[in-house]
């Protein structure tokens, strides 16, 4: 049912209509069309464009709709053009011509714009949740680490040791920040276009902030104009979700790294790895390395959309067409992915003996200069003395522990016998107690807060 045409005498092209049709991508918003449409027929009442008795017609015809929606019973047609020409020309075989009377006022426009946004909003909370599943399963694996040591590296080199819990909870607050993004986003998201026709507003006298009220909007858009048009939450959110994608790939590269064999800090489970078609040796961490692929999928999305949106006049145009495509497969890659990644996580298993011999003393460097510096020297002399030691210790072929007494005191007489303390592990991470360190108390402070920030969320 076409919702256009009298003023052309031909039909339009098959390969044109294919090409025009929006139907397979937005008859996802099929639910969000109706409950627009039953909110639109109210206000239609109210404004005495339709009697008691049509919008009772009409009203009946679309909780119909819906329930064929919901049962998939509702059949699409080749000739429906989108998902508004498919519930209308349904409508229609319902109640009759009394239907033609619903779209009054109203445009595609911002009919779609209003579908859009209600589908985010609704599917906004779905999302939000994977993402603090997947928290929840760093969190639970922090706790269960304990006092696990591990190897923390800057720029893919040994810097100094870390509790293994400390580096679970550096994947957790990334996670925090996309969560706050995609809340903030949804304020922005909930601003109601309905009402403003294809550009300048309806003529009928429809109360918008009722309207708004009636579906769930926070707020009216107070120009036509940019309603119609205003894809700016589609940028967001299709940043927000390149930005989970990059931070899942982040967690999934060093996933990568350490289940390999060269540094064993894990061990994956069987039901998330695969073989080799040719080497049976091979345990792969595709799980992960498809955590890492699909980032750059996400970031695709985003990129052309910003594309298609960079060169548009204000008001509609067909371009914004390509608008639901990205953010139904961005949201589609994440709500498969999130999942997986959280299981997969969660059944690995750590191999603390391997980080332990992953730490030498040349990673207490740092604590070294500071040892100094508690003997009252300016932590630049101290930095270049430290420096010096490890010249020295590498030249003989010795870790830091390794070198004598009075090698230190060669390079400094302030060393003392108590220098040797300075490369215990642990005592390096407890001293790194100030919030947000990696000392166990720090840690046990940072894992609590997360905890509260989850179950406040429930």
């Amino acid at each position: 049912m076409s919702l256009w045409g009298g003023r052309f005498d031909g039909a339009l092209n098959e390969k044109a209509w294919e090409l025009n049709s929006s139907l397979p991508v937005d008859q996802t918003m099929s639910i969000e069309d109706v409950d627009g449409s039953m909110a639109w027929a109210n206000s239609l009442l109210e404004a005495k464009v339709v009697t008691t008795d049509e919008h009772q017609q009409i009203s009946l015809g679309l909780e119909q709709i819906r329930a064929e929606l919901i049962e998939s019973s509702f059949r699409f047609l080749t000739s429906d053009e989108d998902i508004h020409s498919a519930v209308e020309r349904r409508l229609t075989e319902i109640i009759g011509v009394t239907a033609k009377k619903l779209h009054t006022g109203r445009s595609r426009n911002d009919q779609v714009a209003t579908d859009f946004r209600l589908w985010m909003l609704n599917n906004l909370p779905a999302l939000v949740r994977e993402i603090t599943s997947l928290q929840s399963a760093l969190v639970l694996l922090a706790e269960d680490s304990g006092e696990t040591i591990m190897p923390g590296y800057t720029h893919l080199q040994r810097a100094q040791p870390v509790l293994l819990s400390h580096w679970w909870m550096s994947h957790f607050w990334p996670l925090e920040r996309d969560k706050n993004r995609l809340a903030d986003l949804t304020h922005r998201v909930s601003s109601l276009p309905l009402g403003c026709g294809a550009l300048a507003g309806n003529p009928i006298g429809v109360e918008r902030e009722s309207l708004a009220k009636a579906l769930g909007f926070e707020n009216v858009a107070q120009n036509s104009m940019d309603a119609v048009s205003d894809r700016d939450f589609v940028a967001e959110y299709l940043f927000c979700c390149s930005m989970v994608g990059t931070h899942i790939s982040k967690l999934s590269e060093q996933v990568v790294l350490f289940t390999s064999s060269e540094f064993g800090f894990f061990e994956l489970s069987d039901a998330y790895s695969t073989g080799s078609s040719l080497m049976p040796q091979k345990k792969n961490p595709d799980m992960f390395e498809l955590g890492r692929g699909k980032a750059g999928g996400l970031v695709g999305l985003l990129t052309g959309f910003l594309t298609t949106l960079k060169g548009l006049p204000s008001t509609y145009d067909k371009d914004l067409q390509e608008d639901k495509y990205p953010v139904f497969r961005a949201t589609e890659t994440l709500m498969l992915l999130l999942p997986v990644i959280a299981a997969a996580v969660s059944t690995m298993k750590a191999r603390p003996d391997r980080m332990r011999n992953a730490i030498d003393s040349f990673m207490m460097a740092t604590d070294l200069a500071d040892y100094l510096v508690e003997k009252g020297i300016p932590f630049r002399e101290t930095h270049s003395l430290a420096g010096i030691a490890v010249k020295t210790a590498i030249e003989n072929h010795l870790g830091l522990d390794g070198l004598s007494l009075a090698q230190y005191q060669a390079i400094h007489p302030a060393f003392d016998q108590d220098v040797f303390a300075v490369f215990d592990p642990f005592a390096s991470i407890k001293r790194r107690n100030s919030l947000g360190g990696t000392a166990p108390e720090a840690v046990h402070k940072q894992i609590q807060q997360a905890k509260k920030l989850i179950i406040g969320e429930k």
